[in-house]
């Protein structure tokens, strides 16, 4: 008895030439349609073997899926090591990976498994030099609003007063402002290129995460809201909340060199040269922006503007220092700066007011650490800060009060620059010398030197 029933009857056998010329699919589906259906035993058995088909399609189909969206999964390919490494050290660390790059919906995830084809392709023809979220994988509002709520006013600190309802309702993606959560902005760093993934290791990782990666800039937020007032909707181009492709970057230089070679040298000289004047000019006017965006936070400057630039209007607990408050504190601020340099930059450091991001050098990082080095005073240290920290030159870039009209000071601030202390509040804006033009050298807010007037030199070391 064969597992379907007898074989019909009238149904002609199989000559020895007739079966060498059918192949094996032929003869199965020869066989297949010699069953008889009007049995009802084989009506359940062919159920059976459908139910069975099923499991086991489904179920193995499901398998792969849940096995390839275990963090374990990403973790298996070596490209990805600094990714799973800040993974497991950021506070993200006991959802999987998908929950946050794979939009939520059954089409969502079989869109993505087809698309992510590719990653064994590259993976097994050549593995990119840095791996960069995509404009059109970058975490969607959709992922975050699963386990966050979009009703908060505040921040978990309870420090920022942000209204996320009305930026998601505007449709400003969350990782515009909470782009390092997981992965500490590694690409935006530089930190996470081919030369340098086996230093990644959970261990390293914790060193690696520093909490002003993890929070959102407040460059960010002051980018975002000066191009609001200036009538633009900056998150409405993908590519402002997500890092540069490296490799697109790269191409296009090299597509630039190629055209200064053969007869374009020339020409291509010459356009380098107006690219430097170009950014040089286009450097000093984000400088300008910049201060002038300072200005308006500590109220010197006021502007008729939608999103007010002020510090109260997003922080709640900043208050401004009781020292801060002193009628002649813009004047003599100097000597404090020197001996509290440290506490005065955890205000007033550049990278707290800039979107962009430094790279850096992740050997230094992991020998440095993210500890904190005790600040020694500095007069150097405090005269550097002041003539290149753009909230100090926002102010000192400005003839000071004190030096009063010209004619007068000229002759009556030799008082004023006696005493060591004296001297070095002078030098923060004057150098003693011409400065010379390939100086490395921070650039005085002035070019007014003292040797300028003094040219027969001092009764006394004017450096001392």
């Amino acid at each position: 008895m064969a597992f379907w029933g007898r074989k019909n009857k009238e149904t002609e056998p199989e000559s020895r030439e007739n079966r060498k010329k059918t192949g094996p699919i032929r003869r199965l589906w020869q066989k297949f349609r010699a069953i008889d259906w009007k049995n009802p035993v084989n009506r359940w058995k062919l159920l059976f073997v459908s139910l069975i088909g099923c499991i086991v399609l489904f179920g193995g189909g499901y398998g792969v899926i849940a096995f390839t969206n275990s963090p374990s999964f990403c973790s298996s390919c070596h490209e990805m090591q600094p990714e799973y490494s800040s993974y497991t050290a950021s506070a993200h660390n006991q959802i999987s990976c998908v929950q946050c790059h794979i939009k939520p919906g059954a089409v969502n995830m079989i869109t993505h498994k087809m698309k992510s084809v590719k990653e064994l392709y590259y993976h097994a023809t050549g593995v990119p030099k840095q791996i960069v979220q995509t404009e059109e994988e970058a975490v969607s509002n959709q992922n975050c609003l699963q386990c966050h709520s979009k009703n908060r006013l505040v921040t978990a600190s309870g420090d920022l007063k942000v209204n996320h309802k009305g930026h998601i309702e505007q449709g400003i993606p969350c990782i515009t402002c909470h782009a390092g959560v997981v992965h500490a902005k590694m690409a935006s760093r530089g930190i996470n290129t081919e030369d340098v993934r086996g230093e990644w290791t959970k261990e390293s990782a914790e060193k690696l995460m520093e909490e002003k990666y993890l929070r959102p800039n407040m460059g960010t937020c002051i980018d975002c809201h000066d191009k609001v007032n200036n009538g633009e909707k900056p998150w409405k181009d993908p590519a402002y909340s997500v890092p540069p492709n490296p490799e697109e970057v790269e191409k296009k230089l090299e597509e630039t060199k190629t055209a200064a070679n053969g007869e374009e040298k020339a020409e291509a000289k010459t356009e380098a040269a107006s690219e430097v004047n170009t950014t040089e000019t286009l450097a000093s006017a984000n400088d300008e922006k910049t201060q002038s965006i300072i200005l308006q936070a500590i109220g010197k400057e006021k502007k008729d503007v939608k999103l007010s630039m002020e510090c109260t209007t997003c922080h709640k607990q900043t208050e401004v220092p009781k020292s801060h408050k002193n009628l002649d504190w813009n004047n003599n601020h100097g000597t404090t700066a020197i001996k509290k340099l440290d506490t005065c930059m955890e205000c007033h450091q550049d990278s707290k007011w800039v979107r962009e991001i430094p790279k850096e050098d992740i050997i230094s990082l992991l020998k440095m650490g993210n500890k904190k080095v005790k600040y020694t005073p500095n007069v150097t240290l405090a005269k550097e800060q002041a003539r290149t920290n753009k909230f100090c030159s926002a102010c000192h870039s400005d003839r000071p009060t004190s030096h009063g009209n010209s004619d007068q000071w000229l002759t009556a601030h030799a008082n004023k620059a006696k005493t060591a202390n004296q001297k070095a509040e002078c030098f923060v804006c004057h150098d003693f010398e011409k400065p010379k033009a390939d100086s490395t050298e921070a650039k005085a807010a002035t070019d007014v030197y003292c040797q300028y007037c003094h040219r027969t030199g001092f009764k006394d070391d004017a450096k001392n």
